[in-house]
C-alpha cells in the first residue's frame, strides 16, 4: 500500500475543523518530559527515489530459502495464478462477509460455491463461511458441544497440533469446561486403549486429528464409535486440506464436526497468517454452528439468488444466547480456496498421490544415513517423524545451505528426544530430495 502523506493544507482544514491551533494540543495529556520530540538515529527526509532505493537494499538482507522441509500446520503448494487474478478483482477485495448482503450477490455465491466444495470435500451436510483459523474452528467446535450436551469435559489427542491444543485449552478456561490430553502410542496414532479408560458420562466430546501433527493417518471410524458410545461427539480435524482429496472424509467415518486450516488451499505461506478456519458439521446442528452461513433461494420472479442466513452473532438478535463471539470470517481467504479447488477439481486426487510419493521417497533415502530412524510406525500423508543425530546441527547445515529443515519435535514432544518432522510437498522436485541428502550424507 502505497504512503500518502497529508500536506499543509490537509493538516490546517483538519485543525480547524475540530478546534484547534497545532497538533501538539492532541498531546496535552501526555506530560512534556514523556513526549519524544525527535527519534534519534532518523536521517533527514528522503525523496521516494531514495525511499525506494533505501528499502529495496534493506530488503536484499533478507536470507530466502530456496526450499522448504517445514510443514508443522504451514504448508507450501504451488498456487494457480489464476488465484489471485481473480481473488484481485476490486468487486472481491475485502476480507468480509458483506453486510449489505443480498446486493452483493458475487461474493454471496462465492462463498456458497466455498460452503459447499468444504461439505463434500469433508463428508457433511453443512459448511459455515470459514472461521479465522484452523485452531479457533477446532475451539469454537469442542464449547459447542459442551454447551450442547451439558457435559464439561473435552478430550484431545496429544496428536493433536500443540498450537491447536493451547487455543482448546484457552477457550476451554473461559467456558468452565476441564481438558484432558489422551497420549499417542507406538504407532503414533491416538491410544484407542487410553481413551476407553477416560470416557465418561461427563465427556462432551473427542477432538483427533488426521493426519495428525506426526503426518499420522488416523482411524477416524474406530475413534467416533468410541466416543458415541459413550454418549460423546466426535471433532475430526486437519492441517494441510489436500489430503481430503485421497483419504476418506471424516464425516463418512462418523465424525460429528469436521474443522481444520485451508491455508494450502490457495492461500500463501505469510509469516503466519492471514489464514482460513473451516468449519463443517451435520444438517442437525445448522442452527447451533458459529459464524454466517449463505443459502440460495429464488426471488419473486423465480430468478436464483444468494442470502445470508441463520445468522448466530452476537451482536444480532441472539446477542447473549448466541453459542459463539465470532465477528467475522476471512472471506478474501474462503475465496481463494475456492477458487483453488475448483481450479484443480478431481485432480486434487492426483496432488494428494503426489505429496504421498514425494514423502515416501525422502522418507526412505533420510532412513539410509547412519543414526537415521523412524518414529513410528503408522501411514502417513505429506509429513513424518525421523530420529536423528542431532537434531539442531542438521538444521543449522542445512540452513546453511538455504534450506529450511524439519521441526524440532523435541520443543512440543521432549519424549521423542532429537527428532525432526519432515514435510514434503508437490513444489518438491527429487533434484532436491538429491541436493539435502548429499548435504545430509
Amino acid at each position: 500500500m502505497d504512503y500518502c502523506p497529508h500536506t499543509k493544507e490537509d493538516i490546517a482544514q483538519m485543525q480547524a475543523f475540530i478546534g484547534i491551533n497545532s497538533i501538539e494540543e492532541l498531546f496535552a495529556d501526555i506530560p512534556e518530559k514523556f513526549r519524544l520530540q525527535q527519534i534519534p538515529d532518523m536521517s533527514p527526509a528522503l525523496s521516494e527515489q531514495e525511499t525506494v532505493a533505501l528499502m529495496k537494499m534493506i530488503a536484499g538482507r533478507n536470507k530466502l530459502p530456496r526450499l522448504t522441509f517445514t510443514g508443522a500446520g504451514a504448508y507450501a503448494h504451488y498456487i494457480p495464478a489464476v488465484v489471485s487474478h481473480l481473488i484481485g478483482r476490486a468487486e472481491f477485495y475485502t476480507a468480509y462477509t458483506p453486510y449489505q448482503a443480498e446486493i452483493s450477490q458475487g461474493i454471496l455465491q462465492a462463498i456458497y460455491e466455498y460452503q459447499t466444495m468444504i461439505a463434500r470435500l469433508t463428508g457433511m451436510e453443512i459448511a459455515n463461511a470459514s472461521m479465522y483459523d484452523g485452531a479457533s474452528a477446532m475451539a469454537e467446535a469442542a464449547v459447542l458441544c459442551g454447551k450442547m450436551s451439558g457435559r464439561a469435559k473435552i478430550l484431545i489427542a496429544r496428536s493433536v497440533h500443540p498450537e491447536y491444543r493451547r487455543v482448546v485449552q484457552t477457550y476451554a478456561w473461559a467456558n468452565g469446561y476441564g481438558v484432558q490430553e489422551i497420549p499417542f502410542a507406538a504407532s503414533g496414532q491416538l491410544d484407542m486403549g487410553n481413551l476407553y479408560n477416560c470416557l465418561d458420562e461427563n465427556v462432551a466430546a473427542v477432538l483427533m486429528q488426521s493426519p495428525n501433527f506426526f503426518g499420522c493417518i488416523e482411524d477416524v471410524t474406530s475413534v467416533a464409535n468410541a466416543a458415541h458410545a459413550g454418549g460423546a461427539f466426535l471433532i475430526s480435524g486437519f492441517t494441510d486440506g489436500t489430503s481430503l482429496g485421497i483419504l476418506k472424509p471424516a464425516g463418512d467415518c462418523g465424525a460429528d464436526f469436521v474443522v481444520g486450516e485451508g491455508q494450502s488451499f490457495g492461500n500463501p505461506l505469510n509469516y503466519g497468517g492471514p489464514y482460513l478456519g473451516i468449519f463443517a458439521a451435520r444438517e442437525k446442528y445448522m442452527r447451533r454452528i458459529p459464524g454466517r452461513l449463505v443459502g440460495a433461494t429464488v426471488d419473486k420472479k423465480g430468478r436464483r439468488g444468494f442470502v445470508l442466513t441463520l445468522q448466530t452473532r452476537e451482536q444480532h438478535i441472539r446477542r447473549e444466547k448466541a453459542t459463539s463471539n465470532i465477528c467475522s470470517n476471512e472471506s478474501l481467504c474462503a475465496l481463494a480456496a475456492g477458487v483453488y479447488l475448483a481450479a484443480l477439481g478431481k485432480n486434487l486426487r492426483k496432488l494428494s498421490l503426489l505429496n504421498i510419493y514425494k514423502t515416501q521417497c525422502l522418507k526412505a533415502r533420510l532412513l539410509q544415513l547412519p543414526g537415521w530412524k523412524t518414529v513410528f510406525s503408522a501411514p502417513v500423508y505429506n509429513e513424518f517423524a525421523v530420529i536423528c543425530p542431532n537434531s539442531w546441527d542438521i538444521n543449522k547445515k542445512l540452513e546453511n545451505e538455504g534450506v529450511i529443515g524439519g521441526y524440532e519435535l523435541t520443543k512440543d514432544y521432549p519424549e521423542l528426544g532429537s527428532s525432526l518432522l519432515f514435510c514434503v510437498t508437490e513444489l518438491v522436485s527429487k533434484n532436491d530430495i538429491d541436493h539435502i541428502c548429499r548435504i545430509l550424507k
